[in-house]
């Protein structure tokens, strides 16, 4: 590279950034594209057809007023709903968050089993307000909570 003229060693340099940049694009996309899970309200599985099955998604919506049914051992099964008229059934089997309640907004991540419409959720994930306040400490002012 001594005998290279300055032209020629910034072009080198501008070609190997280009190719580090290209590199750093395709390894961010193929990450980005395995960990990604799309999001779905009813509405939508009903406008785009349903994912694929075995594919990770979410869903979401709000836990619909009384479909919410205890199954085997710590199942429980319920309904996410829109406001469209459309829903997704839900079966999910673990511990639900503190603030999972019907009529709340929920999140569920899982996959559709093959052969019915049933999501089977892995994750819940139960939405807030931001007044949201534990059942602890409802009732109490700012200053008796000591914030």
């Amino acid at each position: 590279m001594a005998g290279m003229r300055a032209r020629t060693k910034r072009l080198y340099a501008v070609g190997a950034a280009a190719i580090l940049i290209v590199a750093a694009g395709f390894l961010a996309s193929t990450a980005l594209q395995r960990h990604a899970d799309l999001f779905y309200t009813p509405q939508l599985l009903v406008e785009r057809g349903m994912p694929e099955v075995g594919q990770r998604v979410r869903v979401g919506g709000f836990v619909a007023v009384g479909s919410r049914q205890n199954g085997d051992g710590p199942e429980i099964l319920f309904t996410i709903e829109d406001g469209s008229g459309e829903t997704v059934r839900v079966s999910y089997t673990g511990l639900v968050p503190d603030l999972f309640r019907e009529g709340e907004g929920v999140v569920a991540t899982g996959r559709f089993e093959a052969g019915t419409d049933v999501f089977r959720a892995e994750e819940i994930l139960a939405k807030h307000d931001e007044n949201y306040q534990p059942k602890e400490l409802e009732g109490l002012s700012p200053t008796q909570t000591g914030t």
